[in-house]
């Protein structure tokens, strides 16, 4: 007899939780959130790939992981499309707000989103931050908090400015409600600032050869005894002669030693009186700087 009220009392609580997990799976799925989406200018609203109207939108929509997609509409044919992952929460608004441009680069906006958080503590609340692109400042109420991807905790609940900025972007801010026990989710796209130039490495490369043709000095060889001046391959009036160059001519100046210049050969072959270098020695006392 025992055996058998055990048995039963076994397939009894089987049975309520098997009722209790159904209606909470069903609960589950038949939850709703709310979606707002903004936009500039107008855009049609496509999630996962099927059309649900146009902005601005707002209505109740099921919990879960979305594909939502922006395209622009009537004559903003210069606008690039945009799309992007939201997530709906049970009573929860998720609110999107994004401003197209002519293509992802000039394309920003953000995401907001909340969810019960397992970590806040004695009533405070949480953000946690994303930015694209990552690596954006964070500042809470004009106080800087940290580089994205960033979570802030202990946040009291009320409403707070939250901003972020990455140089050569626009800076973003909105503001928040932040509610005891739950954590706000934050995605901001930063739009690149066109009116700031962006150094590409050819152009770096180009700067740096530009510097280093203003960095150059030149001497002026001037009137000898001879009429021409000896070249040497060392400084020194005991070292070989590799070439004599005439009056006049205007040579790179590469180094110097007391009573030397070492000079680079341009090229003028009609300078040379004879024979030939690349680089080499020449005296001091009958050549000259160029300012």
């Amino acid at each position: 007899m025992k055996g058998k009220i055990i048995f039963f009392l076994v397939l009894l609580f089987g049975f309520f939780g098997f009722v209790l997990a159904k209606a909470f799976f069903f609960n589950q799925k038949n939850a709703y959130g709310k979606l707002k989406i903004t936009s500039s200018p107008t855009a049609s609203v496509f999630i996962d790939n099927v059309a649900i109207g146009k902005t601005p939108f707002e209505e109740r929509y099921k919990v879960g992981e979305y594909m939502l997609k922006l395209i622009p509409e009537g004559v903003a044919t210069e606008t690039a499309s945009w799309n992007g992952k939201i997530t709906v929460e049970k009573n929860i608004t998720t609110y999107v707000n994004i401003e197209l441009g002519s293509s992802d680069l000039t394309t920003a906006g953000e995401i907001f989103t909340m969810k019960k958080s397992e970590t806040a503590k004695g009533g405070k609340g949480e953000i946690y931050v994303e930015t694209e692109p990552t690596g954006a400042i964070v500042s809470l109420d004009n106080d800087e908090k940290g580089v994205a991807t960033l979570l802030l905790e202990d946040v009291s609940p009320g409403v707070h400015e939250l901003s972020v900025f990455m140089p050569g972007f626009f800076k973003r801010t909105q503001k928040i409600n932040v509610v005891s026990h739950y954590r706000v989710y934050a995605k901001f796209k930063l739009a690149v600032d066109q009116s700031q130039k962006f150094i590409t490495k050819t152009e770096e490369k180009q700067s740096t050869e530009s510097a280093k043709i203003k960095e150059k000095k030149y001497v002026v060889v001037l009137e000898t005894p001879t009429g021409w001046l000896r070249v040497r391959i060392d400084a020194s009036l005991s070292a070989s002669e590799s070439a004599k160059v005439k009056k006049g001519e205007r040579y790179e100046l590469l180094d110097e030693k007391e009573g030397w210049y070492k000079i680079k050969f341009n090229g003028n072959k009609e300078g040379l009186v004879e024979g030939e270098f690349d680089e080499g020695w020449i005296s001091s006392s009958y050549a000259k700087k160029e300012e």
